[in-house]
């Protein structure tokens, strides 16, 4: 049984995106004619127009969409879980997403359904919530390191050509040693990891990249991914 993890640098569904291929992508993963895909939007703090642009994409996409909510009463989130095929996390404040999934006990419920088999999938903070540590904007005024889930062992960066402050930042956490290297995704761009391994670069914007960042020689050295190009 593999196990994926689709980390999307940014874009989607969310931006409006109306190709909808990585969506269609992390879906044929599953192998399924019909699978269950599951949107987390906790880290909106449960939008209502994040959910209902999560619904009008996965409608048209031949998937059984549902959603979980945290602010309002929520339902069995074990029996739901681990029930479905695909989970997909949404953007928004990663370290109070991460406090209220501890809280509830949905973050050893991922673990288990992963482990089970089930995708797990997300951008921004649906990206690097898999991973050892994040880079996150959760914080007004600067980025920060951020301890995740540690499905992925490593650090990883979304938007790494979106927004102006990720790679100084990136130089910055790597040339104090902070970090050893970083997976620094762009906008556009998802990396695959199958069983905890990188896989591809999934490319669903022209020539968008997800790269190694790391220190060699007192240098940065940027190495993209194999490419799959949407």
């Amino acid at each position: 049984m593999k196990k994926n993890i689709i980390a999307i640098g940014g874009g989607g569904f969310g931006r409006n995106n109306s190709s909808h291929l990585i969506e269609k992508y992390i879906l044929k993963l599953t192998e399924k004619d019909c699978p269950k895909v599951c949107f987390l939007p906790t880290a909106t703090g449960d939008d209502d127009s994040y959910i209902v642009r999560f619904y009008s994409t996965f409608t048209d996409l031949n998937c059984i969409p549902t959603h979980i909510d945290f602010f309002k009463r929520t339902i069995d989130i074990h029996n739901h879980i681990m029930k479905q095929d695909v989970v997909f996390v949404g953007g928004g404040n990663t370290k109070s997403m991460l406090a209220i999934w501890n809280d509830w006990g949905m973050s050893k419920l991922l673990n288990d359904a992963y482990n089970e088999g089930v995708v797990m999938s997300g951008v921004s903070a649906g990206a690097i919530c898999w991973f050892t540590n994040g880079i996150t904007d959760s914080w007004q005024n600067d980025l920060r390191i951020l301890p995740c889930l540690d499905f992925i062992n490593g650090t990883c960066c979304p938007h790494y050509d979106e927004e102006p402050s990720r790679i100084p930042y990136v130089k910055k956490i790597l040339h104090t040693k902070k970090i050893t290297n970083c997976i620094s995704i762009q906008g556009g761009a998802a990396i695959h990891f199958i069983d905890g391994k990188p896989f591809k670069n999934v490319s669903f914007h022209n020539n968008k990249n997800t790269f190694n960042v790391y220190l060699e020689n007192k240098d940065i050295v940027e190495i993209p991914f194999d490419t799959i190009q949407l």
